[in-house]
């Protein structure tokens, strides 16, 4: 009898379910919005784990029963206080199969790695680092930004790339091409009226203004691109602390990258990497390119005892078909 394995992605703005069978073949998926607790509230985000994974089970043309394992990472899940109502929510499905559920940020690592273990950062609108080793000892960051001192996201990005422009405007730092740009985005007449429009709360530059800072720093800003190096630095710093925690300062690894930051290229991904090397030379980075999905269908795999090393290579192949015909 054939077994299959459920991975469950709960993100932010999206959601996944995934069905892969014993030789790494992608058979269901199911999608919605928003899943994390944090956005839609327990309740929502039940709803979305039963959805998701009604759709992908019916999308396989199976039932809970032929599941053999699971794995979920949910967005959201950063604290002991947060296990009970995860564990919650994921047992109103319902199902008998053994289960594991981590933070979001680890499936992009299980999905990345080649052997399944390492380190991920994510740089997308915020910023977060988990890690793993060969035994599923995770190390990570709090996941709670500027709070915490954590930086790198787009946040954090725009809000260093403000800071420059007042400084500009003081007098503490050179001038930058930047204020220009973001008073053309928010319609400021000026710097003045820019920096007092940010401070009384008339303007507001969102994370979707990070693109603007690459653009400028590739027409030579060297302001611009101080600020993207910086964001590199401090990616690269999250992920030194992680590798500190795990003991991987000697090992040979895979630092995995997620999020839409990344595609600025060399300009913050450099950065990182000789942050990373400095502690840890068999430090390797590789960017994400498979459905971070595919990392929680392996997980799912690896709690019925499966070894899903060599069965990665195969679902991240027939997932992205799978998708493809979907989308």
């Amino acid at each position: 009898m054939t077994r299959f394995f459920v991975g469950v992605d709960i993100g932010a703005t999206k959601s996944h379910a995934l069905v892969a069978d014993e030789d790494g073949r992608a058979v269901g998926f199911g999608t919605t919005g928003p899943g994390s607790y944090e956005v839609i509230g327990w309740d929502g985000h039940r709803q979305a784990l039963r959805t998701i994974t009604d759709q992908a089970l019916d999308s396989a043309g199976i039932q809970w029963e032929q599941v053999a394992g699971a794995g979920f990472g949910v967005a959201g899940y950063d604290w002991p206080a947060e296990w009970e109502p995860t564990r919650q929510a994921i047992e109103s499905l319902n199902f008998e199969a053994p289960y594991e559920f981590v933070n979001d940020a680890v499936i992009g690592l299980i999905a990345g790695a080649r052997q399944g273990w390492g380190v991920a950062v994510t740089a997308g609108t915020s910023n977060n680092c988990y890690g793993r080793d060969r035994n599923g000892r995770q190390g990570r960051m709090t996941g709670c930004g500027t709070q915490f001192g954590e930086y790198g996201g787009a946040v954090e990005l725009v809000a260093k790339a403000v800071q420059a422009v007042a400084m500009a405007w003081t007098r503490r730092g050179p001038a930058t091409r930047l204020t220009q740009v973001f008073c053309e985005l928010v319609g400021a007449t000026g710097e003045v009226d820019l920096l007092e429009g940010i401070a009384l709360h008339r303007y507001y530059l969102s994370p979707d203004a990070a693109p603007l800072i690459f653009q400028v720093a590739a027409e030579g800003d060297s302001v611009a691109q101080e600020t993207i190096r910086w964001a590199g630095r401090e990616l690269g710093s999250l992920a030194v602390g992680v590798i500190r925690q795990l003991g991987f300062e000697t090992l040979d690894f895979e630092v995995v990258l997620s999020g839409s930051l990344f595609r600025g290229g060399p300009m913050i991904i450099e950065p990182l990497q000789k942050t990373v090397c400095a502690v840890a030379p068999g430090a390797r980075t590789v960017r994400l390119t498979a459905p971070p999905v595919v990392g929680a269908a392996l997980l799912g795999m690896e709690q019925a005892g499966v070894e899903s090393a060599p069965l990665r290579q195969a679902l991240i192949e027939s997932a992205g078909d799978l998708l493809t015909r979907e989308a």
